[in-house]
């Protein structure tokens, strides 16, 4: 039967794209700035923003966040760029409501992250900037409040996530740190002592600058006040000492229960932070094999997601990394440590990418997660490399390998741009999950799946003793004579956040026969079978909740 329905999908593809780009028809116009593109004098000009899919006003529909950096020239008092939210009309356009929503700030952003911190029912936002991050509280009336604490100090912070990494039914705070940047101090391209790439003369960084420290907080929000305490040190998080850090993924990989992180660290070895259940973690990545490259050399990571993509029930992670260098697909040996799998996978074919937004996604709705991987160079006008570079999807064939069908997907996927932030849902929920990419200095892109998809279900969990956007949920599927698993994560992939909701692809299955659900706090919860074809809410305790048929 697989190879039956193999076969079906790839004449499909050889005839038609699947991906098309419509950005300017669902209305997404505005340019995002991170410095200028002709000249990178800084790597603070570098690293692109992040975007975010999610339901800020609980209508059903994915709205958009994204976030905007600035560059060091400036621009005319009153015409700063801003961050902007695009509400989700529902006939796969948006509108801009950033001025009514009280979210029109300027600065320059780097990444997004969200998850209700407040346990209302509402989505909040966290965003990350060179500066002072912000964090935004959803009133549930359409706008936000700035409820940054004032101990979540100024700093470059990139990558983050919100986890209970306690398990107290409170979304805590992890944010990766880059660089402790001295724009004065930093030599330029074009000054007396320039850094050297290949030959030809380039900004400098992150190595010889002085790196930042990842930073853990803690929620001690009561009713009415939002509050979170710094814990980085007490809870192991400073541990390692000071690295480049980036993007940011939670994901217990040793399903005992309790949540672990992963942070993409460039130019040094990444770190992975196992949770000892007793509010601290240890750093435990080189051990695991997941630190290094399989040759044990120190990699430049920069996006990171995290999936079962073999079948076996266990978290296995991706890692974008810098050029002339392979990404890396970790395969979860089950026991603590993980096995480099990129070449076997199929995945080591090219050294030319230089990658950033990383996330499975089953595209085809088979049952099997595919990669897609965000591509662009850091320096404008080099001659050894392509600043512009088009994106990858991987297609998963069920056996453990990935074949390249950017070609098939159409023009959508094969663009060039300088991309960065990647962010994954269903915005028109048809039940095919879509794409959305921030390109450095450019509006952005928006790649609506029009795949003729198998069967699928879409699963959105609520907490109630737990966290209400369920965050660090484990929910496992029984679908014919497979069982798969996908767990709820905030942040991911590169600087951005992807919609909370599960797409489970059910190929030709037109029901689920079995659901189980692991709460953060522990409790397990079992329920089915399920109908496909539809987006299911699941309350903790009371089961299925509200059911809504895909849209056509």
């Amino acid at each position: 039967m697989r190879l039956v329905f193999v076969l079906a999908f790839t004449a499909s593809a050889a005839t038609a794209p699947f991906f098309t780009e419509e950005a300017l028809r669902a209305g997404l116009k505005d340019v995002f700035i991170c410095g200028d593109d002709r000249q990178k004098n800084y790597i603070v000009e570098t690293l692109g923003t992040g975007v975010a899919f999610f339901d800020f006003d609980n209508d059903g529909l994915l709205d958009i966040f994204a976030v905007t950096a600035s560059k060091l020239e400036g621009f005319p008092s009153g015409s700063e760029p801003t961050n902007h939210l695009y509400r989700n009309k529902g006939d796969r356009t948006f509108e801009d409501v950033t001025a009514r929503a009280d979210l029109a700030k300027a600065g320059w952003g780097q990444g997004v992250c969200t998850g209700d911190v407040d346990n209302d029912g509402f989505e909040d936002i966290y965003v990350t900037y060179w500066g002072q991050d912000v964090l935004y509280r959803n009133r549930g009336n359409g706008t936000f409040e700035n409820v940054t604490p004032p101990n979540i100090g100024s700093r470059w912070g990139t990558g983050c996530a919100f986890v209970d990494y306690d398990r107290d039914g409170k979304l805590d705070l992890i944010v990766a740190n880059y660089v402790d940047f001295d724009l004065k101090n930093t030599p330029r391209p074009d000054g007396p002592k320039p850094c050297q790439w290949k030959n030809e003369k380039v900004m400098c960084g992150p190595q010889g600058l002085k790196p930042g420290l990842n930073r853990l907080w803690h929620n001690d929000s009561t009713a009415g006040t939002v509050r979170f305490t710094e814990v980085s040190a007490k809870a192991g998080i400073e541990a390692p000492g000071p690295r480049y850090g980036l993007s940011v993924t939670t994901l217990d990989y040793d399903r005992d229960g309790w949540p672990d992180i992963y942070i993409a660290i460039d130019s040094q070895a990444s770190l992975l932070y196992h949770n000892k259940h007793d509010g601290t973690f240890e750093e435990t990545a080189l051990e695991s094999g997941v630190a290094l490259s399989e040759d044990g050399r120190e990699q430049a990571g920069m996006g990171t997601a995290a999936a079962d993509y073999d079948g076996d029930g266990w978290p296995d992670l991706v890692k974008t990394n810098f050029i002339d260098d392979l990404p890396n697909l970790y395969r979860n040996n089950r026991d603590g440590t993980f096995a480099e799998s990129t070449v076997q996978a199929g995945l080591g074919k090219s050294l030319r990418f230089l990658g950033w937004g990383a996330a499975f996604v089953d595209y085809d709705s088979d049952g099997w997660p595919d990669i897609f991987m965000v591509n662009g160079h850091v320096y404008p006008g080099m001659k050894s490399g392509e600043y512009r570079q088009r994106r990858i999807l991987y297609r998963n064939s069920g056996e453990g390998r990935f074949a390249d069908v950017s070609a098939e997907a159409g023009p959508g996927v094969m663009e060039k741009s300088s991309a960065r932030g990647l962010a994954v849902g269903d915005y028109d929920n048809d039940g095919r999950p879509d794409l959305l990419v921030s390109n450095m200095n450019e509006r952005l892109s928006l790649l609506h799946n029009t795949h003729a998809r198998g069967h699928a279900i879409t699963l959105r969990l609520v907490g109630q003793k737990t966290n209400r956007s369920a965050i660090g949920a484990v929910v496992r599927v029984k679908v014919g004579n497979r069982v798969r698993s996908q767990e709820v994560r905030s942040g991911s992939t590169f600087l951005s956040q992807s919609d909370l909701r599960l797409h489970f692809g059910l190929a030709d299955k037109q029901q689920v026969e079995a659901v189980e659900i692991a709460w953060p706090g522990g409790a397990v919860e079992k329920l089915g079978p399920l109908a496909a074809d539809q987006i299911v809410t699941l309350t903790e305790g009371r089961g299925v909740t509200s059911r809504r048929s895909f849209s056509r």
